[in-house]
């Protein structure tokens, strides 16, 4: 198990060191939860009464924050809890699954793609005709991708994803378990006699940009013509539904649950909450946020931030929330 020191982890976080402890730290916990060998972290005002009560050894505090850190405890005040907790938390962070063999003899791999030094593919694996994966790909069992697909260096895949033909994804990316990118827009309409419904070939593809991490179980649809298109950065939670042609901007985060119809447009930065949903043929602009739960049926404009179902201006529905409240009591 691996320990470290009070000064060892602020040689990590680079704050200012309040107090001392010789306990010997073997990972971080939430302060309700922690022992004499952890350390947790203090954002804000209303968590310090539980650094009182907790066992924790030491702690990471926002610089702004009045608290004390007691006898053989110690307090690393930093800038921004969150951001230095994360690279605590990459310091602890254990090894990945290690594969035993660079390709692994039960995985099928065309005698037509193209695959870089330093991949890795693991068991039950498929890789189709002309697929590239560009250097240090890792593939982890029970992985398929598609016909002409490529994939940049440094991008992991993990154990059950499936990437359907022609999609072109970027470097450093991480797809977690069960993704599906490049599957079927859904397109249907009803047939001339008006007895069923006639399925619209999909025939684009789903490009992503760099360093897009992509949560368990979600699914990117290809185009019905030309691209879904994810830009670089863009993180997408568990359970994400992204609609066939809509394009992300740099930066985008959606949360679980949440998911864009058909030709959605968001630009760069724009934040969506968990369970929100957003109307086809819809742009979200610039540094916008939807609130969790919302229904989108118009444009955002650059910077607002909208609630609600359907959604408005956020402190518009809160008056509306409060006014609502006044008449179930009258």
């Amino acid at each position: 198990m691996k320990s470290l020191s009070i000064k060892e982890i602020n040689a990590i976080v680079q704050g200012e060191l309040v107090g001392n402890t010789t306990e010997l730290i073997v990972g971080p916990e939430q302060l309700d939860r922690a022992s004499r060998s952890h350390i947790s972290f203090v954002g804000n005002t209303k968590y310090i009464p539980l650094w009182e009560t907790s066992k924790a050894s030491a702690a990471i505090v926002n610089e702004n924050l009045s608290i004390e850190p007691g006898e053989n405890r110690a307090l690393i005040k930093v800038k921004n809890a969150d951001l230095a907790m994360a690279k605590l938390l990459e310091a602890f962070n254990p090894p990945s699954p290690q594969f035993d063999y660079e390709i692994h003899p039960t995985a099928v791999v065309d005698s037509s793609a193209k695959i870089g030094e330093g991949c890795k593919i693991g068991a039950g694996c498929y890789i189709g005709k002309n697929v590239i994966l560009e250097d240090n790909v890792l593939v982890y069992p029970n992985v398929t991708i598609m016909d002409d697909t490529k994939i940049g260096k440094h991008t992991i895949i993990w154990s059950g994803t499936v990437i359907r033909e022609r999609t072109e994804i970027g470097s450093y990316c991480i797809f977690h378990t069960n993704v599906s990118i490049g599957a079927d827009g859904f397109g249907y309409r009803p047939s001339d006699d008006g007895r069923g419904l006639v399925k619209i070939p999909q025939i684009g593809n789903v490009i992503i940009g760099n360093a897009v991490e992509i949560g368990s179980n979600s699914c990117v649809d290809r185009g019905k013509f030309s691209a879904t298109i994810i830009g670089d950065g863009c993180k997408i939670d568990n359970l994400v539904q992204i609609g066939h042609n809509s394009i992300l901007g740099r930066s985008c985060i959606m949360a679980g649950h949440s998911g864009l119809a058909g030709s959605v447009t968001l630009g760069d930065g724009v934040i969506i909450g968990g369970s929100a949903s957003i109307n086809d043929h819809t742009t979200i602009h610039s540094g916008a946020t939807v609130g969790a739960g919302s229904g989108v049926v118009s444009d955002v404009a650059a910077g607002k931030t909208v609630l609600g179902y359907p959604a408005c201006d956020s402190r518009e529905m809160l008056r509306q929330w409060v006014a609502l409240r006044k008449l179930a009591k009258k």
